[in-house]
């Protein structure tokens, strides 16, 4: 059977498990995996929108498997990969999407505050690859999702996750070398701004303002746009790509 360059791209029988599964970036993951031919395993800490999810994918034809965790938590992270295997018995593929935004100066931010950016964007990166890669095989892909403020500084006072989303392209680096040995390749996917929650709970004009004079397409980006690097890193397309970051941000970072 001759593989073509688009058979490159396609994820089928591969088990693909999506952290931050319930809404916003991840939701829109999530949907795109599952025209791929990927079995999925949904994490969030939020049950109804993941049920919903899971009711809505299964419905056309995706095999998909919920499971509420909380990544910030190593255990969660390992009972999060056991249900994958116990279920579909392995994990080709993990995106560590999960993660939550913080808007405050650094003379204000509280020791709570900062932890809690970092234990769920920087620690639960790390917990999730730890507890998913021995279940993982050669030609394995971990796809941590960063930012363009990993890269750059932010517009706005973002301390907390400016610093732990630079965290994840440093970490995203070392796993990559640790685990070539492993045929296992691992890289971060840095996105600009992107309609989602995060970007909706902005106040005003202010920040489509910034992003229309700070960035080369001068727009928010789609849904589809993200959705296409991620496959690009996740499937057989990308093997020869490791340990590096994928910028996916209209040009904002050139400037």
């Amino acid at each position: 059977m001759t593989t073509t360059l688009l058979d490159r791209f396609r994820l089928d029988d591969r088990t693909i498990v999506v952290t931050g599964a319930s809404s916003g970036l991840g939701a829109g993951f999530a949907r795109a995996l599952s025209g791929t031919g990927a079995r999925l395993v949904l994490a969030a800490r939020r049950a109804d929108r993941l049920e919903d999810l899971g009711h809505e994918l299964s419905a056309d034809g995706c095999e998909v498997h919920a499971v509420v965790a909380d990544v910030a938590d190593p255990g969660a992270c390992a009972h999060l990969a056991s249900e994958a295997v116990r279920r579909f018995g392995r994990i080709d593929g993990l995106v560590n999407n999960a993660g939550v935004g913080s808007a405050v100066s650094a003379l204000k931010e509280t020791p709570a505050g900062f932890r809690r950016v970092i234990d769920v964007n920087l620690n639960g990166v790390f917990w999730m690859a730890q507890a998913a890669v021995p279940h993982m095989d050669q030609g394995g892909s971990i796809v941590n999702v960063s930012s363009v403020l990993g890269h750059v500084a932010p517009r706005f006072p973002q301390a907390a996750y400016a610093a732990s989303k630079a965290g994840v392209i440093g970490l995203s680096r070392d796993l990559a070398a640790e685990w070539a040995r492993r045929g296992i390749r691992v890289n971060a996917l840095c996105p600009g701004y992107f309609e989602s929650e995060m970007t909706a709970a902005a106040e005003g004009d202010v920040l489509p303002a910034m992003v229309r004079e700070q960035s080369m397409l001068r727009r928010f980006g789609f849904q589809h746009e993200l959705d296409a690097a991620l496959l690009f890193l996740l499937s057989p397309a990308s093997g020869y790509v490791t340990g590096t970051s994928l910028l996916v941000d209209g040009g904002l970072s050139a400037y």
